[in-house]
């Protein structure tokens, strides 16, 4: 998972896996929140348009907890 920030167009991304230029579907979520889908029909990434409205200045303080995975054993 990468997640970086663009002050220039004040954007965030949040990659949760990698895809080919060209091969992403999008889906806008509305409120400046757009949805990446691979071919597969699986979330990619998700872009935030005018983050810093919607994070105010909460963005360089942003926290990312992963918990691990839970299998179940068949």
């Amino acid at each position: 998972m990468k997640i970086s920030y663009d002050a220039d167009v004040d954007a965030l991304y949040i990659q949760l896996r990698d895809l080919k230029p060209g091969q992403a579907n999008n889906k806008d979520l509305g409120h400046g929140i757009i949805a990446d889908f691979g071919a597969d029909g699986l979330l990619a990434g998700l872009e935030i348009l005018d983050a810093s409205k919607l994070l105010g200045t909460e963005k360089e303080n942003i926290i990312l907890e992963l918990a691990p995975a839970k299998h179940e054993v068949a």
